[in-house]
């Protein structure tokens, strides 16, 4: 025992724990915190009565796209955790509080200007990509791509609501 702690004891900080991992956890707490806000829209009377565009995805699409979203995007941070580590989780916590705007304080042109900072941002990072990890840059184009998708239906909703 005594000698397991001396061991602990003797490791530096950085060998125990490589905040590179913290990609991981952070964008897992970023889904599930986003989720929560967002978990029942088919009993969401509110989000039921919008006017929505007919390309609205059914809500089982958004289940599926954005797991997918979220792991092509925190291999790309994980690659280039130096490079953009602020600016992603930044834009993370702008991603996580989006669900909590829109669904479950209805408040749908702040949500947009909040993907429209999204927008900027991740555009921002996808230029450092370019510059120093081309694979990295082409698994976080789909995450980019969603946001002006996402954009076009949240600005559909404050246009027709």
């Amino acid at each position: 025992m005594v000698f397991l702690k001396q061991l602990v004891d003797s490791l530096e900080a950085d060998k125990l724990f490589n905040k590179k991992l913290n990609v991981f956890v952070f964008v897992i707490l970023a889904l599930i915190v986003g989720g929560l806000a967002s978990s029942n829209t088919s009993d969401d009377l509110w989000y039921q009565s919008l006017v929505k565009s007919d390309l609205n995805p059914p809500g089982y699409v958004f289940g599926i796209v954005w797991p997918i979203l979220y792991l092509l995007m925190s291999i790309s941070a994980y690659r280039n955790f130096d490079s953009i580590a602020k600016i992603f989780f930044i834009q993370l916590f702008f991603n996580t509080i989006w669900s909590w705007l829109f669904f479950f304080y209805h408040l749908p042109f702040i949500a947009l200007l909040d993907i429209w900072l999204l927008i900027f941002l991740n555009i921002n990072i996808l230029i450092v990509l370019a510059k120093k990890d081309k694979l990295a840059m082409i698994l976080y184009i789909p995450y980019v791509i969603w946001l002006f998708f996402a954009s076009y239906l949240n600005i559909f909703i404050v246009i027709n609501n």
